[in-house]
């Protein structure tokens, strides 16, 4: 039985962070803003790690870094790695350390948020840094981060659900 809740449980995050995805890479491109897109995977990925720890946030980060790639001009496997220490850390943390909450959720989002935005910038900033200023590169990372931000909110929702619905689980048995 307790195989079969492993199994649902696993498919119900991979069908949450292939939602995100669908969302980032084909929704909201249509919905720039100052011609940026929020990023909506990395946030989705430590808030499943936050709510589920530390296994199943590294292989939440692993999956979504991996999707990340996927979706960016970016060096391959940047993102993967990135989001796994990260889903690997958040959830170590909130298995010990770190309070399961809102505030704690925000605050970890916007950090991964601006350390993705500037992962993103970096090759920007090696390759072309003396044609395009610094403070233009730092006022587009801000803003993907604060638009980004806005929908941590409605992710925040999903990754409560799930974690509470694991929760229920682990500690009974039985899918509430």
């Amino acid at each position: 039985m307790k195989k079969h809740l492993l199994i649902v449980s696993i498919l119900l995050h991979a069908i949450f962070i292939i939602a995100v995805y669908v969302f980032q890479s084909v929704i909201f491109p249509l919905m720039r803003i100052n011609g940026i897109v929020p990023l909506l995977l990395p946030v989705a990925s430590i808030g499943i790690a936050l709510y589920e720890g530390r296994d199943i946030g590294g292989v939440v980060g692993l999956f979504a870094g991996i999707l990340c790639d996927i979706s960016f001009d970016q060096p391959t496997g940047v993102f993967t790695v990135l989001l796994t220490i990260t889903g690997l850390v958040v959830g170590a943390l909130a298995d010990t350390v770190i309070m399961r909450g809102l505030v704690t959720y925000y605050i970890s989002s916007a950090a991964i948020l601006a350390v993705s935005a500037f992962v993103q910038l970096f090759p920007i900033m090696l390759t072309q840094g003396d044609s395009i200023p610094t403070n233009a590169l730092i006022s587009i990372a801000t803003q993907q981060t604060a638009y980004s931000l806005v929908f941590a909110f409605p992710i925040w929702f999903f990754v409560r659900a799930l974690g509470k619905r694991a929760d229920k689980v682990s500690s009974s048995g039985h899918v509430y």
